[in-house]
């Protein structure tokens, strides 16, 4: 299988790995910084294990001609607009799309722009980091990838299917893909939310008094917004996320936090703000969701001045 990443950021190195370990052809479409980074220092990933270095081929832009079997996607979601004119070449040329951003909002973008058909639904559960020598450090042990054709879409096809289960960690050929991805919308907007709305890690919150509750409460003001969309979490998986959200000790803290801890631009329109509008809309009370999402907003607009 040939496969185009696009973004050698965390998510996108580490599964990238992946494919190279398993056999597949793997290229990287990444800016000039990046791409002289993995020249010189390859692609390194570290667990809390081992620490693996791959020589990766790059490319800066694609030529008209370029062809794979698959696309991932893997960039910031403020960077959507400018992944999707660079990934043209590749999608034109019959390559199938697997999204691992974050949030929902972009499946209408991709949709539009390359046709629903040629979109697979994706969503991984993995903490990663880029570190600033460039290499990808795991934080945990959690590695989840789902992956699965929506609604109405033929299935996957064979060889890509094949090709994505043969990554070592655990993968999913999800038959319900898009229940999948609301979980971790939901999950992911409620750590990003408490964590960025209390500045601190899971561990730091549940320490203080009323700390759990608050997260707790943050969870189901979100579980409340997927259950009006029709994606209600099984008692399963609200359990699951509430002993996450609360667990004594625990370093846990949401990629949007180390972002802002960093002085970066965060992804909260794509996932807060998102989940947000997704509330008012169907009516439903998330004033924590409401505080958290301001929270970072006054960061972004630090940052712009």
């Amino acid at each position: 299988m040939r496969v185009l990443v696009l973004g050698a950021g965390a998510v996108g190195a580490w599964y990238g790995a992946r494919l190279i370990e398993s056999g597949a052809e793997v290229d990287f479409l990444v800016r000039p910084a990046r791409a002289a980074n993995l020249a010189r220092n390859g692609l390194r990933i570290q667990t809390s294990t081992e620490v693996r270095r791959f020589d990766v081929n790059t490319h800066e832009c694609l030529p008209a001609d370029y062809s794979t079997d698959l696309v991932i996607l893997a960039c910031k979601s403020y960077h959507l607009d400018s992944a999707l004119d660079a990934i043209v070449p590749a999608m034109a040329n019959g390559a199938c799309l697997l999204p691992l951003l974050n949030g929902l909002r972009h499946m209408d973008v991709l949709d539009r722009q390359f046709g629903a058909d040629n979109v697979l639904g994706g969503v991984c559960h993995i903490s990663v980091t880029l570190e600033a020598d460039g290499s990808i450090r795991q934080i945990g042990n959690t590695e989840r990838l789902s992956f699965g054709a929506r609604p109405d879409q033929v299935e996957t096809p064979h060889a890509i299917a094949e090709g994505l289960l043969g990554m070592r960690g655990e993968i999913i050929q999800s038959p319900d893909i898009v229940a999948a991805m609301w979980n971790k919308f939901t999950m992911l907007s409620a750590l990003a939310g408490i964590t960025c709305l209390m500045r601190a890690s899971i561990g730091e919150i549940v320490a203080v008094a009323e700390g759990a509750d608050l997260a707790r409460w943050m969870y189901l003001e979100c579980a409340e917004v997927a259950r009006r969309s029709g994606f209600a979490p099984s008692e399963e998986e609200v359990g699951q996320a509430l002993r996450m959200l609360t667990a004594e000790h625990s370093p846990l803290k949401a990629s949007m936090l180390r972002d802002v801890e960093r002085g970066h631009r965060t992804e909260v329109e794509h996932v807060l703000g998102d989940m947000l509008a997704r509330a008012h809309s169907l009516g439903v009370d998330a004033p924590l969701l409401a505080a958290a999402c301001a929270q970072v907003r006054v960061h972004e607009a630090r940052l712009s001045g």
